[in-house]
């Protein structure tokens, strides 16, 4: 007989809910966030991600429903799991007069870490996020050295779930670079889940993706499986000579499986066809037998933003 175990989610929350008066800042949240991953929660301003990220790290209580965030319930007056996670805000907050291994010699100590183990975890994280060495007072840190000491500092503890709020937005493309970089070498040992509305920043680093506008939940998926599931491919076709080498449309449509729509694009057409497998056969053909020269045909997937933005127009 053969034993399955089950992996218990980094965070599960059931119909998770905040109101403010008359205003419904969360709205039946239901989220899966698995161990390991680099969960991107992404969502407009005003979408009620930070909202969601105070209740699921104990700064605000829920007005209904509930969360399990590393097994323990956010309602549970002991909340031990606070002690296994990190947290990154959005504008983190330093002590200017101290240098960085003296302000996470300090976080350290908060959480009970002290002696060897506490020196060994401050070079640790040091390295980590590429500050080694750094020898000067936080206050002429720039903005993208205080961000990775902020990064620092909630991965002093060794959480096993790390929460960040924002943390490149305010970034140059230099330090925004940096951070994410340090996240990247997360994946796989700590479960990060990620809070923006910066969509470039969720394709380079995120696994999974959960959407949600106006306090709830548009879809949760892979961000593999959200292109296939919310988007269509396009086929960008262009002649030699450009412009000057105009194709008969009606006939292209055709060549291109009656295509649902053909446009002008750049130096040549954009075309959305019915079969997309059977286009990429039948167009270039097409183009031969009008005596037309091939300068390029490209396959266009989708973007995130694409999606996002479909997405959200229409909840």
């Amino acid at each position: 007989m053969t034993m399955t175990t089950t992996i218990m989610p980094a965070i599960e929350t059931h119909n998770l809910q905040k109101s403010f008066g008359n205003q419904l800042a969360v709205n039946n949240l239901n989220l899966h966030v698995p161990r390991g991953s680099v969960f991107g929660f992404l969502g407009p301003n005003g979408a009620g991600k930070t909202t969601t990220l105070r209740m699921l790290t104990g700064l605000a209580s829920p007005t209904a429903g509930d969360a399990l965030v590393l097994g323990e319930s956010i309602r549970d007056d002991s909340r031990n799991y606070l002690g296994k996670i990190g947290f990154l805000p959005d504008v983190p907050g330093f002590y200017d007069w101290m240098r960085p291994d003296e302000f996470l010699s300090l976080a350290g100590s908060i959480f009970g870490i002290a002696g060897k183990k506490l020196k060994s975890r401050v070079a640790e994280t040091l390295e980590l996020t590429g500050l080694k060495g750094v020898k000067k007072r936080i206050g002429g840190f720039s903005r993208g050295m205080k961000q990775r000491l902020g990064l620092a500092q909630a991965l002093i503890n060794e959480p096993e779930l790390v929460f960040m709020d924002e943390p490149t937005s305010a970034l140059d493309p230099l330090g925004r670079k940096e951070v994410l970089e340090t996240i990247s070498k997360l994946a796989g040992t700590t479960t990060v889940f990620f809070s923006t509305h910066i969509l470039n920043d969720v394709e380079r680093v995120c696994d999974t993706v959960a959407i949600i506008n106006k306090g709830a939940l548009v879809t949760q998926q892979r961000i593999q499986d959200l292109r296939q599931s919310y988007s269509s491919h396009f086929i960008y076709l262009e002649l030699e000579n450009g412009a000057g080498a105009a194709p008969d449309l009606e006939a292209l449509s055709a060549a291109a499986s009656a295509a649902s729509g053909i446009e002008r694009y750049k130096e040549g057409w954009r075309i959305k066809p019915t079969d997309l497998k059977a286009a990429q056969i039948s167009l270039p053909r097409f183009i031969a037998e009008q005596g037309l020269a091939l300068r390029r045909f490209e396959l266009i997937e989708p973007s995130l933003e694409d999606i996002f933005v479909g997405l959200v127009s229409q909840s």
